[in-house]
């Protein structure tokens, strides 16, 4: 992410708690809002816009939201495939209606790929020559590396060689437009960050804490209903590659559920994934965002969350 322009006083303001999965942002986000006059919560998170993913995504409950609104939760049908380009229009609508309630919107989430869209807008690239593609995505990742070094040299030092969906990607666009990525990305149009002044706050805290809150999380989702939400999901007979069906728990609980692994197999590879993923999260919110956004290292709790509701409450106030 580019570091944002210094906003205006008359910006509207918009909060921002973002982190890896089990940081706590969800408690901290509905602690915030209770201590502003009026504020709604708005979701971004991949996997909680999906209504069929209540418990796997840890999506807040109604006890959980204090009373608090809470808005793009639940909203899409998991036959259906979302995105970002999707979810930013709909969080710039629901920005702009909260500012025009007078309420302050909070925004809270893992999914640094939205965020990133909503905040600086998305690349203009064209819709891929399906020819091109296809011969693309044919490749084996070791060629279509190789292919993307002479296309894109950068790209191609830039992509570890076995990523196959990057490299794909990387080589598809250079190949149906004559134009890199990386030019395309630096004509990103769309975005709100010089509309609104911005209060970010990362969450980064110890990694072991965070590896015990992720697996303990899972114990939990497994206990109360998770297994039932996979149940559901695959009556309905959906499309194994639609986001909702990869959402992490979901391919794990099916195989239990086919009787191909055991319920402790299952709960130990969802919690495997859960840990990589919020790795990944982590490394991508120590580096992505910019360096002037606060950080917190620090484990959450109840304490914690009051102080840094209190830092967060004076930077909204004060502009």
């Amino acid at each position: 992410m580019a570091a944002p322009s210094s906003p205006g006083p008359a910006r509207p303001s918009l909060a921002l708690i973002a982190g890896p999965t089990a940081s706590g942002k969800s408690a901290l986000a509905v602690a915030l809002a209770q201590a502003l006059e009026k504020a709604v919560v708005i979701n971004a998170d991949a996997s909680q816009v999906y209504a069929d993913l209540g418990v796997l995504s840890a999506r807040p409950t109604a006890e959980e939201m204090q009373g608090v609104p809470h808005r793009l939760f639940g909203h899409v049908d998991a036959a259906e495939a979302h995105n970002a380009a999707r979810w930013a229009s709909e969080a710039r609508a629901t920005v702009v209606e909260a500012h025009a309630a007078g309420a302050a919107p909070i925004l809270v989430g893992g999914t640094g790929l939205y965020l990133r869209t909503l905040l600086y807008g998305i690349a203009p690239v064209p819709v891929i020559d399906p020819a091109v593609r296809e011969a693309v995505r044919a490749l084996p990742v070791a060629e279509a590396h190789a292919a993307l070094t002479a296309a894109d040299p950068d790209a191609a030092q830039r992509l570890n060689p076995a990523d196959t969906t990057r490299v794909a990607r990387a080589l598809e666009v250079v190949r149906s437009t004559g134009r890199t990525l990386a030019d395309w990305q630096q004509a990103r149009e769309g975005g709100i960050v010089g509309e609104i002044a911005l209060t970010p706050l990362i969450l980064l805290p110890p990694r072991d804490w965070l590896r015990a809150r992720c697996d303990a999380r899972l114990v939990q989702m497994f206990d109360g209903g998770a297994i039932e939400e996979v149940e559901a999901l695959l009556a309905r007979d959906l499309d194994p590659d639609l986001p909702a069906m990869r959402a992490i728990g979901v391919p794990q609980i099916a195989a239990y559920l086919r009787g191909d692994i055991s319920r402790a197999e299952a709960l130990a590879q969802a919690q495997a994934a859960t840990r990589q993923y919020a790795k990944r999260q982590f490394t991508w919110f120590r580096h992505q965002p910019p360096a002037d956004w606060p950080r917190h290292e620090e484990s959450l709790n109840n304490d914690s969350i009051k102080k840094l509701v209190i830092i967060l409450r004076d930077r909204l106030l004060t502009g």
